[in-house]
């Protein structure tokens, strides 16, 4: 394989991973920041974040104008 590792290579450590198990003590983002980091993994540097923002800015002006009758 091009990265050097071959079929028996990834099965063994593929069973060694099983027997390690570290998703078990994984204990994920513990400070505030590190929560704050986690929270844009999917964004990954893209405009949807900006998109969603947006969104959801017009939605909130959206429903104040519907409370506010410019007829009467």
């Amino acid at each position: 394989m091009a990265n050097g590792w071959t079929s028996e290579r990834k099965a063994r450590q593929a069973e060694l991973i099983k027997t390690w198990r570290p998703w078990e003590r994984s204990t994920g983002p513990r400070t505030e920041e590190g929560k704050a980091t986690v929270a844009r993994n999917a964004w990954k540097g893209g405009h949807r974040g900006q998109l969603q923002e947006l969104r959801r800015t017009l939605r909130q002006q959206r429903d104040e104008l519907e409370d506010f009758d410019l007829w009467d």
